[in-house]
């Protein structure tokens, strides 16, 4: 304890003194973006509050769109705009192109080997080119249409049994089960979760700590020195939370070479047969590091998209009224919506806009950094400094959006703007080379649950009140709802 604590001052006293050179201009440099004043060691952390998303979209307000805050001994970018987007994410990609990784993020090696860590390179080509050709691209969603279906009627029989029993629903857990199977029938040919019972609750808690910590603010993130100590016990338990998702993974790849195959080809088939070809680039840990990605991505935003965005719809009663009308001249009411039916249906995708537009489920989407010096806009931005692009100050920003913070899916009934990744005024996917794989999915998942759950049922909330809705975010590198959405579904009256 004496050697911790010797070695801590000494920490502490080197971290001072270039504090304090930084903070009298020793070695500053010329032409910085504008930002608040650090205070020695800290820096900027004290502005950073319980909600850093919102906390620096205010700061924006003061300081600009290109806004640079000193984070600890981290000197981060913070782009609040959609024309400083564009130029980060668009014009200057490929320089911005590498990602700042947290520290707890090493636990079990896997930024090593995620495509979502690893800078570009050959590894990331490949493993890039494995999720667009073979999981994500239109043959392969087109190819596993009937398992979205299926996995959407699941949902709509789970809620018409809790509408038998008059209980509510628990709409992101229950999107969360539907996104899971979803998901592990694409990878592994089978339910990891019953569909029909409030069960998965184990591996929801451990995928929602897995976003927690990494996007918790982490002081060894902030002053790496703190490396060896892990003051906070971050990469302790992401060390456990992975642990505990790549033994369901290693137990699921095992019971697969002891069958040989499946009974249809499926990702998993793929995947050990392109490392059976390749075992040097993509072997085991490889393989259980995509699939952390897919489940770890593929579950929790697009559970939590669809809570926000049935949420916003019980706020907005005109809004529920206008999408059931639309769903009954389109496809009759009372039906599933399938995907065929997803371009007849302009004012469900528009909802769908809306609430990713207001409600992002990556904040700051996922963190970059600069590997060399470089100007943007004039300024000059050091090596080495982490870049957060603020999607929730950009879908927020009065500037674009007339009556910014309300809930107006009519905007884009008369707009182009899409999520797509070239219209920067919503980029709640990214951009560029790294722009989110999984879009494809997203765009058709989501809006085919929110609208099978509006044309079958009614909703009642718990309280009877929809106009006082508990709106409090929960931070992390996504951001939840505080208080779950919890409501009564009711068979509609035909």
């Amino acid at each position: 304890m004496e050697f911790v604590a010797i070695l801590l001052g000494l920490l502490l006293s080197y971290a001072l003194i270039r504090a304090t050179f930084s903070l009298f201009g020793v070695g500053k440099q010329k032409n910085l973006p504008p930002g608040p004043t650090p205070l020695p060691i800290i820096g900027n952390l004290h502005l950073l509050g319980q909600q850093p998303h919102q906390s620096l979209a205010k700061l924006a307000i003061i300081h600009g769109p290109i806004m640079l805050l000193k984070l600890g001994r981290i000197t981060t970018l913070v782009i609040s705009s959609a024309a400083a987007a564009k130029e980060v994410l668009q014009k200057q990609d490929l320089a911005f192109s590498t990602r700042y990784v947290p520290d707890g993020l090493h636990a079990h090696n896997h930024s090593q080997n995620s495509v979502v860590w690893i800078p570009i390179g050959p590894q990331w080509r490949t493993l890039r080119r494995i999720l667009t050709s073979n999981i994500f691209s239109g043959s392969c969603l087109d190819a596993n249409q009937h398992l979205r279906a299926q996995k959407v009627q699941e949902l709509v029989a789970y809620c018409r049994k809790a509408s038998e029993a008059n209980e509510s629903v628990d709409i992101g857990r229950a999107a969360f089960r539907t996104s899971l199977n979803l998901l592990s029938n694409t990878i592994f040919s089978k339910d990891l979760t019953d569909p029909y019972e409030d069960s998965g609750r184990e591996f929801k808690e451990v995928v929602g700590n897995i976003m927690m910590e990494v996007g918790k603010p982490n002081l060894v993130d902030y002053f790496p020195v703190l490396k060896m100590i892990d003051p906070q016990g971050i990469r302790r338990r992401l060390m456990r939370h992975v642990g505990k998702v790549i033994e369901i993974f290693e137990e699921l790849i095992k019971e697969r070479l002891l069958m040989k195959r499946s009974h249809e080809a499926d990702v998993l088939d793929l995947c050990l047969k392109i490392s059976e070809d390749n075992p040097e680039e993509f072997n085991r840990e490889v393989i259980r590091s995509m699939f952390l990605d897919l489940f770890v991505a593929g579950t929790d935003t697009t559970s939590s998209t669809l809570e926000w965005a049935m949420t916003e719809v019980l706020r907005n009663p005109h809004t529920m009224e206008k999408a059931k009308l639309e769903l009954e001249q389109c496809i009759g009411k009372g039906k599933l919506v399938e995907e065929n039916d997803l371009s007849r249906l302009p004012y469900l995708s528009s909802i769908m806009k809306e609430t990713l537009r207001i409600h992002p489920p990556i904040p700051f989407l996922v963190p970059r950094k600069v590997d060399n010096e470089l100007k943007i806009n004039g300024y000059t931005i050091p090596k080495g400094t982490q870049v957060l692009v603020n999607a929730w100050a950009i879908g927020r920003d009065q500037s674009i959006w007339e009556d910014a913070l309300e809930f107006k899916p009519e905007r884009f009934m008369t707009s182009d703007i899409d999520v797509r990744g070239q219209d920067f005024e919503l980029i709640p996917f990214g951009a560029g080379r790294r722009i989110c794989p999984g879009l494809p999915l997203a765009t058709h998942m989501i809006p085919m649950m929110l609208g099978s759950l509006l044309n079958n049922f009614d909703w009642v909330l718990d309280n009877g009140k929809s106009g006082e809705l508990d709106m409090t975010e929960r931070f992390g590198i996504t951001i939840q709802k505080a208080y779950p959405l919890c409501a009564t579904p009711i068979p509609l009256l035909k």
